[in-house]
């Protein structure tokens, strides 16, 4: 943390150091969680609703990190950060996971200077802020061997960002609250057009009193058709998957 910042609380700094016991962080990656966690509470300009520490610790950096209960997301070596905002779950991320790069792709450019500016306070030198709507992002295609999305759009949209960017054999891992059946069914249909394979969502517990967490994992199996990206916001106006 730098200087002028207050030392975390022994409760948060026990929140932090659990979740480094949890996933096997070491030191570097435990003060770039509070370096991150300090920006999140006293930044006037981190787009975050959620200011209090303790709740930071929980319903940010430890939702981003169960992401590491996956081998699809252990493994990664090469993660596009789809609407990361705030940074979550990209950050974390790449703290836990030092040797992938994390491209964190976000279209608003006040949300990009926050991103610019915790990945240099925290030192995140693999992780590199894209300024960009995620259709536009033609670096991006078929570099990844993950894509994350937290809280940014229904499935089926969220596959249809995700398939142009992955490899084959990579993974879309979307962050999702309770499950909803009908929701699943329509991004199992938009996966089938974009060449993902969907698997069941894996429920997962970030902490304690979390409930209704669930991973929603896609495989890319073949390759996505060349009419994908649409231009950007198509996804969303007309989304794949529905009524079969």
């Amino acid at each position: 943390m730098s200087a002028n910042d207050p030392a975390p609380s022994a409760e948060v700094a026990e929140q932090l150091a659990s979740l480094a016991r949890r996933y096997g962080l070491g030191a570097s990656a435990l003060a770039q969680l509070a370096d991150l966690l300090g920006m999140l509470a006293s930044d006037p300009h981190a787009p975050s609703s959620i200011r209090e520490p303790t709740r930071i610790a929980m319903d940010h950096l430890a939702d981003s990190l169960v992401g590491l209960e996956l081998p699809a997301v252990g493994e990664a070596s090469a993660i596009g950060d789809i609407g990361s905002g705030a940074g979550l779950p990209g950050l974390p991320l790449a703290f836990a996971l030092p040797a992938a790069h994390v491209w964190l792709v976000e279209s608003s450019a006040p949300k990009c200077r926050f991103l610019s500016d915790a990945a240099t306070r925290c030192g995140a030198t693999n992780a590199t802020v894209v300024h960009t709507r995620v259709e536009e992002w033609q670096a991006g295609h078929c570099s990844c061997d993950l894509v994350t999305v937290r809280a940014v759009a229904p499935l089926e949209v969220v596959a249809e960002y995700a398939a142009p960017l992955l490899r084959i054999g990579g993974s879309l891992v979307a962050w999702r609250g309770r499950r909803d059946v009908e929701a699943e069914s329509a991004a199992n249909r938009a996966a089938a057009v974009l060449g993902l394979e969907a698997y069941t969502p894996v429920a997962v517990q970030p902490y304690e009193a979390a409930v209704h967490r669930h991973l929603h994992v896609m495989r890319k199996v073949r390759e996505t058709p060349p009419r994908f990206p649409r231009r950007p916001g198509m996804a969303r106006k007309r989304p794949l998957g529905g009524a079969a």
